[in-house]
């Protein structure tokens, strides 16, 4: 079982290994060039091993002492431009509200210096993670930040790891710098354009037909039962049968006014969390709604706060706990609302625990199961790794969602328990029901 070291240690050591001067490379030039001075050069007297041993430990020693410097100096000067930055954008109220998938720029931006030669500055976005850090320069000679989030995240603080190397690749300085400011980058909704009808049905008096739609024979016929009324009887068939058959309304349903959500999260959920946007920003749920997700204590009766769920739920920390019980007694609380469960077409931990809020919950559930793709996993073979270069997933895609036999699996586990399935792709945009066929 591997030993897992405290967070405060960790910390340490990339700290001090940030702190290190000397790269892999330049460890081993150091070692070598060293061994051969002391070995040929003053061993054997070897002349050319000497010159040449000298001009490496120079070259070395050289780029050592740009990079300390240059790396000691630019830290205070980050510093002070961070914290100028930060103070102005407080003022101006600017926050970062990005998409995943998109570049966006932060407003973090830093003068290009060239006092020193064979040195040059870099730096990326450490947390949240999953970011994508580019700069570029621009009519000011500024270098300018640019992020492109590959999953969503919520986030009150960026952290930066800012990197001073040579370009030979023999020494590097690196240190990491916080800053607070507020960061949402919602989830890349792809080809998801519209999902269907997501408001609650209850049953009473309204639309025939139990999917919704107002169309179908508003009567019911079945055979003559001890207390039927007579008035109910169909005269004409039993002249022409000698059967006698009743027709009654057809049961019923009407679009509730209360309609109740939430985002169930888990390690492969960015497909769940898009569809769950979609929604959201298409009034998927009409006028009367209560959304939440896991990492939200409170529902959310709003647009902007709903995705600011949407994009909290998923933890940056410390995974989160279950909630869809605690959301259930404050939005839904003795009323039966009928409520809608999106979630990742995948096993995860949350399964056996909806399966008991399924068992003890008195209304309606209905679960939507979102994937990056119906497609089967294939292996790859020996030859094939080899020779053939692999694609790249996507931005944001959900790594072991998906598979028609997962989500057939699932709908096994599930079809039962819940009222109504709905599977939606987010690379194509289509809609499945429960027996994978196209709504």
């Amino acid at each position: 079982m591997p030993i897992q070291l405290p967070k405060s240690v960790l910390h340490a050591l990339r700290t001090l290994a940030g702190l290190f001067p000397l790269t892999i490379q330049g460890t081993i030039t150091l070692l070598v060039t060293a061994s051969a001075l002391s070995v040929f050069g003053y061993g054997s007297m070897d002349l050319v091993v000497f010159a040449l041993s000298i001009c490496a430990l120079a070259i070395l020693i050289f780029c050592l002492f740009c990079t300390v410097t240059f790396g000691v100096v630019m830290q205070r000067r980050i510093r002070k431009e961070q914290e100028l930055q930060t103070s102005s954008h407080a003022q101006a109220g600017r926050d970062i509200n990005v998409e995943a998938g998109y570049p966006n720029e932060t407003g973090f931006k830093l003068r290009g210096t060239s006092f020193l030669p064979l040195v040059r500055v870099d730096w990326k976005v450490v947390y949240p993670d999953h970011i994508e850090t580019r700069t570029r320069f621009d009519d000011s000679g500024y270098l300018v930040e640019e992020i492109i989030p590959s999953r969503r995240c919520l986030s009150e603080k960026l952290v930066r790891q800012f990197t001073i190397s040579d370009v030979l690749g023999f020494c590097r300085f690196s240190w990491r710098l916080e800053q607070a400011g507020h960061c949402m980058a919602l989830p890349k909704i792809s080809s998801v354009k519209s999902l269907p009808l997501l408001r609650s049905l209850t049953a009473e008096d309204g639309i025939p037909n139990y999917s919704g739609q107002p169309e179908g024979d508003r009567m019911e016929i079945r055979p003559y039962a001890p207390g039927d009324s007579v008035k109910n009887i169909m005269w004409k068939v039993y002249a022409r049968t000698r059967q006698l058959n009743v027709r009654l309304p057809e049961k019923s349903v009407f679009h509730s006014k209360r309609t109740v959500a939430y985002l169930l999260g888990s390690p492969n959920d960015e497909a769940a969390a898009a569809v769950a946007r979609v929604a959201l920003q298409s009034a998927a749920f009409g006028e009367d709604w209560s959304f939440g997700a896991d990492g939200t204590e409170t529902p959310c009766e709003d647009l902007p706060t709903a995705l600011r769920a949407v994009a909290r739920s998923r933890a940056l920390d410390k995974p989160y706990s279950y909630g869809l019980d605690r959301f259930l007694e404050r939005a839904a609380g003795h009323a039966m609302a009928h409520c809608i469960v999106f979630a990742a077409a995948e096993q995860a931990h949350w399964l056996p625990l909806l399966k008991a809020t399924i068992n003890k919950y008195r209304g309606q559930i209905t679960l939507v199961l979102a994937t990056d793709g119906l497609e089967e996993a294939v292996t790859p073979g020996f030859w094939q790794r080899l020779l053939l270069r692999s694609e790249t997933q996507p931005a944001g895609a959900s790594q072991g969602t998906g598979g028609r036999s997962l989500i057939l699996d699932l709908l096994t586990d599930f079809g039962q328990l819940v009222e109504s399935t709905l599977i939606v792709d987010r690379k194509t945009g289509l809609s499945f029901d429960q027996h994978m066929r196209k709504v």
